[in-house]
């Protein structure tokens, strides 16, 4: 479906107003064009979303799944046009908003052009004719490219959550018909890559067998900043203290512990009690500094006089269980994360009492997320999971 946002807002009227007249009037038009406007959106989505009477013309089910997140998406979008200028509220449209979504994102005209499949003169026209229509410039050159100016930066996140809503729409139409539509994309931290996705994916596949899931993987500023933009619905994985910033919203799932492991020939391996100054003097693999374990990690040598100093920074696991079983090297993991590997004795948990490095475990989701069927389904079976034994049962 082609985002025009004149015909939503045609819509929006005459599912307030229950009249093509009324709407006209408030949109402005004519009626044929009311009428006209009424046509494309149906025929765009393949089915109806009024029913007429001689009372009026009334939204069906379709229409009120449809108007429920086109609100939503004026909800976001509106506020930061008024903010530029009143008139761009009716006159902006989709084309100009993705063109101003690329080259802040690019900072470079050409390269937003490319991005888009589109002409270099097109994008520029499309960013000028907003620029004119909100009488002030919405970027500023710089010797490292075309930086958006504040207002340019709210307009366009807030232009990326408004097409996402409407892309929500029609996943939520197929669904009124009771076909598959629509993806699942979750930002997933190592944590969840072991333990809680793939029992999830498989309950899933079970309900929609077709619907796309996509896992991507990266920094947690980076799933973060993917989130915001409305590219990922969730993030799974250890939550921030406090959370990172006003727009999204942590919910806790479970809670982890960290446990520290070495390989099976490791000196450490057979001993009853290990101290921390015996952990100290071997080389270490463990997370990038900022992460919730490595802070824990580091916590764990704040009084010791000699701390590690031989550090490995990865979040594989994999490379953590053949570093350790071919090196000397321990490893500070979650313990849900390792478990797997403990049990198939493939690594070793050493006998340390680290239950006061409880994190917890849980969803990061954009403020006020509404998420489709597909979606609601997926979160449900992530928040059903199993409690799993703790490392000193695995140990013992």
């Amino acid at each position: 479906m082609q985002h025009n946002l004149r015909h939503l807002r045609v819509f929006l009227a005459v599912v307030d107003t229950n009249s093509v007249t009324r709407a006209a009037d408030l949109c402005h038009l004519s009626q044929p064009a009311v009428t006209q406007a009424l046509s494309k959106i149906e025929r765009e989505l393949g089915t109806s979303l009024f029913t007429r009477i001689p009372q009026g013309v009334f939204a069906n089910a379709q229409g009120d799944v449809l108007a429920k997140r086109v609100r939503r998406a004026f909800g976001y979008l509106d506020p930061a046009l008024l903010e530029l200028s009143p008139r761009l509220r009716m006159v902006a449209t989709s084309s100009q908003l993705e063109a101003l979504i690329a080259v802040r994102e690019a900072e470079n005209f050409t390269l937003a052009a490319r991005r888009l499949g589109l002409a270099q003169p097109t994008v520029h026209r499309a960013v000028t004719q907003l620029e004119e229509e909100a009488a002030r410039p919405l970027f500023e050159r710089t010797s490292y490219g075309i930086v958006a100016t504040r207002a340019a930066g709210t307009l366009a996140q807030a232009a990326r959550l408004a097409f996402a809503e409407l892309t929500q729409a029609e996943v939520d139409l197929a669904d009124t018909l009771s076909e598959e539509a629509g993806k699942i994309v979750v930002g997933a931290m190592p944590l969840s890559r072991y333990f809680v996705l793939p029992r999830a994916i498989a309950e899933f596949r079970k309900l929609r067998p077709k619907t796309p899931i996509h896992i991507l993987e990266g920094p947690y500023a980076d799933l973060l900043a993917g989130l915001r933009r409305g590219e990922i619905d969730f993030l799974i994985g250890a939550l921030r203290d406090p959370a990172p910033i006003g727009d999204v919203e942590q919910r806790v799932l479970f809670t982890d512990t960290l446990v520290i492991v070495s390989g099976s020939d490791h000196p450490l391996a057979g001993q009853d009690n290990v101290t921390t100054d015996d952990l100290a003097s071997y080389p270490w693999i463990v997370g990038q500094k900022g992460t919730p374990i490595r802070r824990h990690f580091d916590a764990l040598f704040q009084a010791s006089a000699n701390p590690p100093t031989s550090i490995v920074e990865s979040s594989s696991l994999i490379l953590m269980r053949e570093l350790l079983n071919c090196t000397h090297h321990l490893g500070c993991i979650s313990y849900l994360q390792a478990q797997a590997e403990l049990k198939r004795g493939l690594i070793k948990a050493l006998p340390l009492d680290l239950r006061h490095t409880a994190r917890p475990i849980g969803l990061t989701v954009r403020a006020n997320w509404m998420p489709t069927s597909a979606q609601a389904q997926f979160l449900e079976l992530v928040s059903n999971y199993e409690e799993a034994p703790g490392p000193s049962e695995l140990s013992s």
